[in-house]
């Protein structure tokens, strides 16, 4: 072979090991994204959508939120329409608020996340110790995981979370009464300035509270 053939070769060699290498940057498996999600994002926010459907109101119903979370056991939801709710997750306890009810109901948050759905953007990353994780195909640009809960108490089935540019862009979950919850992020940031107040909760005056 003689030199520019030799030259020719190589610079296919390489220019074919480029493509491969860049075609499976852009399309790492949803596990890979995942783990590069919980090891990367020390913090977090995003807005979302949420729907509901069930076997006995097919009819979707939407409301519409924003959230944030710091690792570990952080995070607040709040759901802005059709209904004001409030979730607050402060590191011990979780809240949930609801304005027109001036309720509160009030839990350990080692019991409440657990095998959650939070646990997967808030917990302390040790996701294998409360569920069994696997890849789940790829679909509208999203490659997807899905989150079997390992405890039967958890009231759920599964979470299937669609991921892109290692982050979560979608999470659908599954329960145990065949209703199914999905939610769409939208503008998610992760790693930014999070005031810390906003895990914190105190219960408004004349709030009825309930809990443990």
């Amino acid at each position: 072979m003689n030199r520019s053939r030799l030259r020719l070769s190589l610079a296919t060699t390489l220019l074919l090991g480029a493509a491969l290498l860049l075609s499976a940057v852009g399309h790492a498996s949803g596990l890979a994204q995942l783990s590069a999600f919980l090891d990367g994002a020390r913090n977090g926010r995003a807005g979302f959508t949420q729907t509901v459907t069930s076997r006995a109101s097919p009819a979707a119903k939407a409301s519409t939120g924003t959230f944030s979370f710091a690792r570990p056991g952080k995070f607040r939801w709040a759901y802005d329409k059709p209904v004001q709710q409030l979730i607050v997750g402060d590191g011990e306890r979780l809240w949930v608020y609801d304005r027109d009810l001036n309720q509160v109901i009030m839990r350990r948050l080692d019991r409440a996340l657990g095998s959650s759905p939070a646990a997967i953007l808030a917990g302390d990353n040790a996701l294998d110790r409360n569920f069994v994780l696997a890849d789940d195909g790829s679909s509208d640009g999203l490659e997807f995981v899905i989150a079997r809960p390992r405890g039967a108490e958890s009231g759920f089935d599964n979470v299937r979370i669609g991921l892109s540019g290692n982050l979560p862009r979608r999470m659908e979950l599954k329960d145990s009464f065949g209703n199914l919850t999905t939610l769409v992020f939208a503008d998610f940031e992760r790693n930014v300035a999070l005031d810390a107040t906003q895990f914190r909760f105190t219960p408004p005056p004349g709030a009825d509270v309930v809990g443990e």
